[in-house]
């Protein structure tokens, strides 16, 4: 199964909740990860609760993951500020990795990790594909890249077939979901 994300803008947009909801309900992802590095838990919890709750199954967090518990979320996504998951938690665990050493040490002890920059990024200005396909494709065919890693960087709803024929499991988007 070739799973899709969408994760959010790092600050608050309009009428996120509403874009949130339509994004999962029209069938734009499976899940979406809120990516708010500098909000604080109430601006966090109040998207959440803006969000319908049959939804909340399908959203992860990267920032204030005791909120995880309280809306039954379906994961948390661990990054250099939150780099633990809290004691009891027994959702998905991610983590964002950026080289293929990385991904091959690391991988074993997460429900799923994202490698990037697979291409070059549409949010974050001069962060340019780090990967030759050449080594994309001997790192799937090690075994490295499968279906517990997901492509991240510079990824379009129209590379989806490209990033699947890749070896991916998937993919997570950000700036062309947010045009």
């Amino acid at each position: 199964m070739f799973t899709t994300i969408i994760i959010t803008q790092p600050f608050f947009v309009e009428d996120e909740a509403e874009r949130i909801t339509e994004f999962l309900r029209n069938g734009s992802c499976d899940y979406i990860h809120i990516r708010k590095p500098w909000a604080e838990c109430v601006d966090v919890e109040r998207l959440l609760r803006a969000i319908p709750a049959e939804l909340h199954c399908r959203l992860t967090l990267h920032d204030h993951f005791e909120l995880a518990g309280k809306y039954l979320l379906h994961g948390l996504h661990t990054n250099s500020r939150n780099p633990s998951v809290p004691s009891g938690f027994k959702g998905c665990v991610s983590r964002s990795l950026h080289s293929i050493d990385e991904v091959e040490k690391l991988k074993s002890g997460y429900s799923f990790v994202s490698l990037s920059p697979i291409f070059d990024s549409i949010s974050k200005r001069g962060y340019l594909s780090a990967f030759t396909p050449e080594q994309l494709a001997v790192a799937r065919t090690k075994g490295i890249i499968d279906e517990k890693v997901f492509a991240l960087g510079g990824v379009t709803f129209a590379l989806l077939p490209t990033v699947r024929e890749m070896g991916f499991g998937g993919a997570m988007i950000l700036g062309a979901a947010w045009r």
